[in-house]
C-alpha cells in the first residue's frame, strides 16, 4: 500500500519520508512548497504540489496513487504568526484537514496519522505531562492542533479509518546536514544564529521555579520523530477499524535553556563566547515542559535513540553547510 506524507517537502516530512523509505514502505509526497523543498524529496519518490485546501486535488491524488494511508505533517506552525493571524492558522490548519479527512474518506483511507504538538496542552503544572493531562492551548497554534485532533479521532470513528494524533515536543537535529531545518525559529537555530553573529544568545526570563532560574523542555531529535511515525503507522494497520491513539513523542528528560546554550557553545567551538544575556519572560512560556514517554513505549514498543549532544551536533553540520564561514 501506498502511504501519502502531506508536507514531505518540509523539515520533519523529509525525515519522515526517508525514514518510512528505508523500512521498505511505499510512500509518496503532497506538498504546496510554501515552506518545503523539493530538493529534500528523494528520486523516485511522487509527488504532487497541492494545497490540503483543493478537495478535487485531493481526491485526485489519493485515487491515482492508491493510497490506503496518510501521513498528515502540513500545517503552519509558528506561533507568533498564529496569534497575529489567527484565522489564516484556522484556515490552512482546520479546514485544510478537514477538505483532507472528507478526501480520505471517500477515497477509502484506512489509516490516518496527524501531526499534532505538546502546545495543546499550553501551560501543564505538572513533572510530565502524560496524554491524560488537561489540554489548555494559549495560542491559536495550540488551538487549531488540538481541534485536530478531535476532528481525526470523530471522523476515523465515523469512517473506519485506525488513527493516532502524534503530540510532539521539541524538535531539533538532522538526519543529515542537507535535511536540516531552514527556519530560525526554535532555541537551537536562533542560537546558532546569535553566535555567528557574535552576538550574546537571549534568555527569555531566568527566575523561574527551575534548578538555574530558566525554562525547562523536552527536546526530541527529528530522526526519533521520524522513527516514531514509522512505528506508528505500522501500528495503524493492524489496528482496529474506527480506533484512536494520542501519543507524546518526547524523551522524557528535561534540559534548561542555559544548559542547553552551554552545550551549544561548547559543540560549536564558541565557548565563552556564547554566554547569554537575560531578558524579561516571554507571556505565555511555562516553567517546565517534559513528556511523558510511557505511552509510546508501551504501545509501539518506541523509545528515543539520540541525546541532546546528538542533536546539537547534527543540526551544527547542517547549519555550516548552509553557513560555510560559520565553523571555528
Amino acid at each position: 500500500m501506498t502511504w501519502l506524507i502531506t508536507g514531505g517537502a518540509g523539515f520533519i516530512g523529509s525525515h519522515v519520508v526517508r525514514s518510512m523509505l528505508a523500512a521498505g514502505e511505499q510512500v509518496a509526497v503532497y506538498d504546496d512548497l510554501s515552506t518545503g523543498d523539493p530538493s529534500r524529496i528523494p528520486e523516485g519518490v511522487p509527488f504532487v504540489k497541492g494545497s490540503t485546501l483543493d478537495g478535487p486535488g485531493l481526491r485526485r491524488t489519493l485515487s491515482e496513487l492508491s493510497v490506503r494511508g496518510v501521513v498528515h505533517l502540513a500545517a503552519k506552525k509558528q506561533v507568533a504568526e498564529s496569534v497575529a493571524a489567527p484565522l489564516h492558522y484556522y484556515r490552512e490548519n482546520v479546514h485544510g484537514l478537514q477538505t483532507l479527512l472528507e478526501a480520505a474518506a471517500e477515497s477509502g483511507v484506512r489509516a490516518f496519522l496527524f501531526s499534532s504538538s505538546a502546545a495543546v496542552y499550553g501551560m501543564p503544572d505538572v513533572d510530565l505531562v502524560t496524554e491524560d493531562t488537561p489540554c489548555a492551548p494559549i495560542n491559536p497554534y495550540g488551538e487549531t492542533k488540538l481541534a485536530g485532533e478531535w476532528m481525526v479521532r470523530a471522523a476515523g470513528k465515523a469512517h473506519g479509518m485506525a488513527t493516532a494524533s502524534m503530540r510532539y515536543f521539541n524538535v531539533a537535529g538532522a538526519a543529515t546536514p542537507e535535511l536540516a531545518d531552514t527556519g530560525v525559529f526554535n532555541l537551537v537555530p536562533m542560537v546558532f544564529e546569535k553566535l555567528t553573529r557574535g552576538e550574546a544568545p537571549v534568555i527569555f526570563g531566568e527566575d523561574y521555579g527551575t534548578p538555574d532560574g530558566t525554562c525547562v523542555r523536552d527536546f526530541i531529535h527529528v530522526d526519533d520523530i521520524a522513527s516514531a511515525h514509522l512505528a506508528a503507522a505500522r501500528a495503524l494497520l493492524v489496528r482496529e477499524a474506527g480506533t484512536d491513539l494520542t501519543i507524546n513523542i518526547g524523551r522524557g528528560e528535561g534540559v534548561s535553556v542555559r544548559a542547553m546554550i552551554d552545550l551549544i557553545g561548547d559543540v560549536t567551538g564558541y565557548g565563552a563566547g556564547s554566554a547569554p544575556v537575560a531578558a524579561a519572560r516571554r507571556p505565555g512560556d511555562p516553567a517546565r515542559v517534559v513528556a511523558s514517554a510511557d505511552r509510546i513505549r508501551d504501545e509501539l514498543g518506541w523509545s528515543a535513540r539520540h541525546d541532546v549532544r546528538e542533536m546539537v551536533t547534527s543540526a551544527w553540520e547542517g547549519w555550516c553547510l548552509r553557513h560555510p564561514d560559520a565553523r571555528r
